[in-house]
C-alpha cells in the first residue's frame, strides 16, 4: 500500500511539475541565446582597439618590430622568432574570431531592432560604424599578412576560405570606406552608450573614415600615384588636422576595460620590457624634447635603452613612461600628427592637397610634441635644428619624413612598422643572433597551414617574413 501511494504521489508531482510554467528558470543568463547589437559592437570594438595597443608578446609585438621597446630576459621576439608563441595566430584569430566575426553578426541584426527606437537613420549610421570598423580591420589584416581570406572569410560554407589578393581587397575596401563614410548623418546617433569607442559621436566616425582613407590612399602611392592621389585628395579635408581632434579609445581606471599596457606590464607585475636604444639614441641625437615624456630616466638618471636584441637588466634602462602606465592612459587610432605626415609626402609627391610639404612636416611635429606635453619654445626650437629643419634635414623627403614619422608613431607599433616598411627610413638592422631580418609581413598562421593548406599554397609561394606585401615596392 506503501509502495502505491508513493508512487500516486511521485506521479502527481511529475505531472505538476511537467505543466508549471517556471518562466525564466531554465535561461542561463551568463549564456545568453540572443543579443543586442549594441553589445556586439562593443565586444568586437574593444577586441580591435585591445588587440593593436597591447604590449603582450603573445599577440603584438609590433613595438619590437619598429625598435620602440626592447626585451629584457627572454628575447625571443626581438630576435624574430615569431613561431614559439605562434604570435602570428594569435593575432589572427582575434581579429578574425572576436572582432570580424562579432561586427558581421551586429550587421545582421540591426534591422531586426524596434524603429521606434532605433529609427532608419540610426541604423545606417551603425550599419556604416560596423563597415569602418571592417576595413580598419581587414587592412590591418593585410598590412600585416598580405593576401588573406576575405570574400570567403566568415562565411560557414566556406571551412577552407579562399585567399584573395591584397591588392584586389584594399580596391574593395576602398570602395566600403567611401560608402560608409558617405552613409554617417552626424545628426543622427548610432550605436548610443554602446559606442565605447567615440561615445556616439557621428563626426568622431566620419574624422575616422576619412583618416583611414587618407591612409589607405597613401598606402598605394608606389603601386598607382595617380588612384593614390584622387583617393588622397578626397580624405584630406576631412580627416584629423588638430590635436583637439584626435581620435581615442578612452579606457577606464578600473579592470576590465584598462589600458593594455597597465594590464601587461604594471597589473601583471613583469618586468620584461625597456626602452630600445634604437629609438631613445636617435632621439638624443636629435634633442627630441620628447624624451622624457617617452621614458623614465636610467638608473644613471638620464636616458638610455637596452640593447636592441640583446639581454638587458630592468633596472639600469629607462623604461616606459608612467602617463602610458597608468590604467585609463588611452589608445590612439588616428592623430593630427600622421595625418600631416601623410599630406606632407602627398605635397612632395604632387598630389592636389592644401599646404605645403614643409607646411604639414612640421605640423605634424608640432601636433606630436603638443600631444605629448612639450613646450612652445621647446618645439620652436627643435624645428629650428638644422638636422630637423625641413629645407636642411638629411636625405630625400622620405628619409626626412619617415624618420620624423617613426619617432612621433612612438607606442603606436603597428603604424611604425607599416611605416618603416612603405618609406624605408629610418635605417633598422636586425640584431646579430635574429632569427631572420627585420620581417616585413607575419608568416601565416599554423592552423592555416595544416586545415587550409592549398589556399595557403596559392596565397604565397614562400611563406617567409621576407616578402614584400603589395604596396612595397623599394
Amino acid at each position: 500500500m506503501k509502495k502505491i501511494f508513493f508512487l500516486i504521489i511521485t506521479f502527481t508531482m511529475f505531472s505538476v511539475a511537467c505543466n508549471k510554467d517556471f518562466g525564466d528558470i531554465n535561461v542561463d543568463t551568463k549564456r545568453p541565446s540572443s543579443v543586442t547589437p549594441g553589445t556586439l559592437f562593443s565586444f568586437g570594438a574593444k577586441e580591435m582597439i585591445d588587440v593593436v595597443t597591447s604590449p603582450n608578446v603573445n599577440r603584438n609585438i609590433f613595438r619590437y618590430l619598429a625598435q620602440q621597446w626592447t626585451e629584457t630576459t627572454y628575447i625571443d621576439e626581438v630576435n624574430y622568432d615569431i613561431s614559439t608563441r605562434n604570435i602570428p595566430q594569435n593575432f589572427w584569430n582575434i581579429m578574425y574570431v572576436n572582432v570580424l566575426n562579432n561586427i558581421k553578426e551586429c550587421q545582421k541584426l540591426i534591422p531586426s531592432q524596434n524603429a521606434a527606437f532605433f529609427p532608419p537613420g540610426v541604423q545606417a549610421n551603425q550599419d556604416a560604424i560596423c563597415e569602418l570598423c571592417n576595413v580598419y580591420v581587414y587592412s590591418t589584416l593585410v598590412n600585416t599578412f598580405g593576401n588573406i581570406p576575405y570574400s570567403e572569410a566568415l562565411n560557414i560554407d566556406k571551412p577552407q576560405p579562399k585567399y584573395d589578393d591584397a591588392a584586389t581587397i584594399y580596391t574593395d575596401l576602398i570602395e566600403r570606406l567611401n560608402r560608409a563614410i558617405g552613409k554617417i548623418n552626424t545628426a543622427e546617433g548610432g550605436f548610443g552608450p554602446n559606442d565605447i569607442v567615440f561615445g556616439d559621436d557621428q563626426a568622431a566616425w566620419k574624422r575616422f573614415g576619412n583618416s583611414l582613407k587618407l591612409r589607405l590612399g597613401m598606402m598605394l602611392a608606389d603601386v598607382d600615384n595617380a588612384k593614390a592621389g584622387a583617393i588622397v585628395k578626397d580624405a584630406a579635408a576631412g580627416c584629423v588636422l588638430t590635436v583637439d581632434d584626435n581620435l581615442y579609445m578612452h579606457y577606464l581606471t578600473s579592470p576590465p576595460n584598462t589600458n593594455q599596457i597597465w594590464v601587461d606590464l604594471v597589473q601583471s607585475g613583469r618586468k620584461d620590457n625597456v626602452a630600445a636604444n634604437t629609438l631613445v639614441d636617435a632621439m638624443k641625437a636629435l634633442n627630441d624634447p620628447r624624451v622624457p615624456a617617452y621614458f623614465t630616466t636610467d638608473a644613471a638618471g638620464g636616458y638610455s635603452g637596452g640593447i636592441y636584441g640583446e639581454g638587458n637588466n630592468y633596472s639600469t634602462f629607462s623604461k616606459p613612461a608612467d602617463r602610458l602606465l597608468a590604467p585609463d592612459f588611452e589608445a590612439t587610432l588616428f592623430d593630427a600628427s600622421e595625418c600631416h605626415f601623410f599630406l606632407a609626402e602627398a605635397k612632395e609627391r604632387g598630389y592636389d592637397v592644401p599646404g605645403t610639404a614643409e607646411e604639414h612636416y612640421n605640423a605634424a611635429i608640432t601636433a606630436s610634441m603638443e600631444y605629448w606635453g612639450v613646450a612652445a619654445a621647446d618645439i620652436a626650437t627643435y624645428l629650428a635644428q638644422p638636422s630637423v629643419a625641413y629645407a636642411t634635414a638629411a636625405g630625400d623627403f622620405k628619409t626626412k619624413i619617415g624618420t620624423q614619422k617613426w619617432i612621433a608613431m612612438y607606442n603606436r607599433g603597428h603604424e611604425a612598422w607599416t611605416e618603416y616598411r612603405r618609406l624605408d627610413a629610418p635605417s633598422l638592422v636586425a640584431p646579430p643572433d635574429a632569427d631572420s631580418v627585420l620581417p616585413l609581413r607575419y608568416t601565416y598562421p599554423v592552423q592555416e597551414q595544416n586545415l587550409n593548406t592549398a589556399n595557403v599554397t596559392s596565397a604565397i609561394s614562400v611563406d617567409k617574413v621576407d616578402v614584400k606585401l603589395f604596396w612595397d615596392k623599394f
